[in-house]
């Protein structure tokens, strides 16, 4: 049956990636023109005393790409600027908050005390006091913006490149630049809205350490929570809390108390103690650098998994049967330990089945009824909503979350292929959950959250690969097992199915994920043939120019949309002084980064 279970998941596994895999590249073929189809984001720019970041953007691939290169965008250090206006935004909505209050009682001023929380301080007049707060942002809005368009320390080593066709950029992004692969580093850039600005200004060369230190604190945050799991597993022995608690031992022998302890009580305990653990991780990896939304998911789905695999699956088993067996620990010998282990694995069934129903179950269910953001909502309109504005966001449904979902109905994989063979009791709790996970989130999905960003199938390596995980472990508890039964002859025939499962994946690997991290050029050439047949005239520099704009310089100031288009052209092109190097003398034209105009030129030949 390992045999059995094991072919067919491979199978299955081999069957949907080449679905996927072709489904992402009929995507890429027939989906509308995207400005991530013509954009690479270049980082670790080369510092130089002679030229700008802007003017080394711009000379490096006029000279290297001279007939592709269509024009570039800088990336500045924002995110003060970003801060200011979030900032200048709630003293807004505040101020409407007030004067909607004063329209509705004309007779009394509305006030408020300017100290800790509104409960210390002078009493001033509200609207008084907002107006002034936002007049005084507003200053340091423009003073900001200035200062960002007129200092040179505020462009980053990096820019988003654009260029003629898809062609080339998919060279630029899957090619090396220069003989010293740490500077100029390419890659696509993620679309838009994918794109996780605040990361943006992160030099290159912190993020390494950035990664050294989350690494060790995600090892560490692990570890540590074996105790809190170990905790939790103690619970489940009625004896062991009889012992430590004894006055409480009449109400623990009723038996619904009994039943309730043993049971529900571990898988209640548990939830509560994951439900934050996605916003830490996706923390930690918005601390790494990643600069797109797309990729902190991903990394957060991957150390979830792990996480969830360590404490709740392994920590169960190892540190479940320590508790409960630790006279034998400390009086057997060493040669017993993975014997008390093996044994552990069928036992720990009853508790996974209730994990299942109350974790699984119980999860979909609340999926579907929304509970969670439902409070949420509530109490946001009963502390924070003060104007409609606040309404919509308080009820805007959000995305589905990747980085918590997807690692916890992994986690179901893991335990229905590990009991599988095991305790086969196990499947049909899995199969209902797996039945009602996918009509619930098939239902939220197209009815109910909104897509952030399109990745065309990005996570899917990442599942095939964590399926493979959970496939490789369930065959090794499998083969423990087996050597502590009276069956122990058997388990060398078990072998060669791990071997089996690498090889697998190695060749799924091979086969399809080049379609996941590589555009082929091929496809390229084809779609940015079809388009000039179609679209002969095409302004491809317009459609890019400020594609990968930040925001706060899209969105501007709500006082003057005039000054506001002004301040970003400002951005956008900054002056540049003339240049020293003898480069700029073979480069064959301005691009979106020079100082000359390009809007008023003629639509490039494409």
């Amino acid at each position: 049956m390992a045999y059995v279970f094991s072919f067919w998941t491979c199978y299955v596994l081999k069957r949907e990636y080449k679905i996927v895999a072709t489904m992402r590249l009929h995507f890429l073929a027939s989906e509308r023109r995207r400005p991530d189809q013509f954009t690479v984001i270049v980082r670790n720019v080369p510092s130089d005393p002679d030229e700008s970041v802007l003017e080394l953007v711009e000379h490096f691939f006029l000279v290297n790409h001279p007939n592709h290169f269509l024009g570039f965008q800088a990336v500045y250090d924002a995110n003060k600027l970003s801060k200011l206006v979030d900032e200048k935004k709630k003293m807004h909505n505040w101020l409407d908050y007030y004067q909607l209050k004063y329209v509705r009682d004309p007779s009394k001023r509305p006030t408020l005390k300017t100290g800790f929380l509104g409960l210390l301080g002078n009493r001033v007049d509200a609207i008084d006091f907002y107006t002034s707060n936002i007049e005084r942002l507003a200053k340091e809005i423009s003073v900001e913006r200035e200062v960002i368009a007129n200092d040179t320390k505020y462009v980053m080593p990096a820019a988003f490149v654009s260029f003629k066709t898809r062609w080339a950029a998919a060279v630029c992004a899957q090619t090396q630049q220069t003989r010293n692969p740490t500077i100029w580093l390419t890659e696509w850039a993620p679309e838009p809205r994918d794109v996780y600005w605040e990361n943006l200004a992160i030099p290159y060369v912190a993020l390494a350490v950035r990664k050294l230190i989350s690494g060790v604190a995600f090892f560490f945050l692990t570890f540590f929570f074996m105790i809190p799991i170990a905790l939790v597993q103690s619970l489940a022995n009625i004896e062991g809390i009889e012992r430590a608690v004894p006055f409480l031992k009449p109400l623990i022998e009723t038996r619904f108390i009994k039943s309730f302890i043993q049971g529900f009580l571990p898988g209640i305990a548990l939830k509560i103690f994951l439900i934050f653990l996605p916003s830490i991780l996706m923390l930690m990896s918005k601390f790494e650098g990643f600069i797109s939304q797309s990729a902190l998911e991903r990394r957060s789905a991957t150390r979830f998994y792990i996480f969830q695999f360590v404490n709740v699956f392994l920590g169960s088993i190892i540190t479940g049967t320590a508790f409960q067996q630790l006279n034998s620990f400390v009086h057997q010998s060493a040669n017993d330990i993975p014997k008390i282990i093996g044994t552990s694995i069928p036992m720990k069934a009853t508790f996974f089945i209730t994990y299942i129903m109350v974790d699984g179950w119980a999860g979909v269910a609340g999926e579907i009824l929304r509970l969670k953001p439902m409070i949420i909502y509530h109490l946001k309109n009963f502390f924070t909503v003060k104007t409609e504005k606040d309404r919509e966001e308080a009820m805007d449904p959000g995305s589905i979350s990747f980085n918590a979902g997807e690692p916890q109905i992994q986690l179901y994989f893991l335990l229905g292929l590990v009991y599988a063979v095991v305790t086969p009791i196990l499947l049909p709790f899995i199969i209902v959950f797996f039945g009602l996970a996918y009509v619930v989130f098939r239902h939220q999905i197209i009815n109910v959250y909104n897509q952030e960003y399109e990745s065309a199938a990005a996570f899917w390596p990442d599942v095939h690969m964590r399926i493979i995980v959970a496939l490789v472990v369930s065959q090794l508890l499998l083969m423990g097992l087996l050597s502590t039964k009276e069956a122990a002859q058997s388990t060398p025939l078990l072998v060669a199915l791990p071997v089996l499962t690498i090889w697998f994946h190695f060749f799924c690997k091979g086969r399809y994920e080049p379609a996941f991290v590589r555009y082929p050029l091929q496809e390229a050439m084809m779609k940015d043939t079809l388009e000039r047949v179609r679209e002969p005239n095409l302004n491809l520099k317009g459609y890019l120019r400020e594609a990968y704009l930040h925001p706060i310089f899209k969105a501007g100031d709500d006082d003057s949309e005039t000054d506001e288009a002004s301040e970003v052209e400002m951005v956008q092109k900054p002056e540049l002084v003339p240049t020293k190097r003898h480069s700029r003398r073979h480069t064959p034209m301005s691009s979106i980064g020079s100082d000359a105009p390009l809007l008023n030129q003629p639509a490039p030949d494409l």
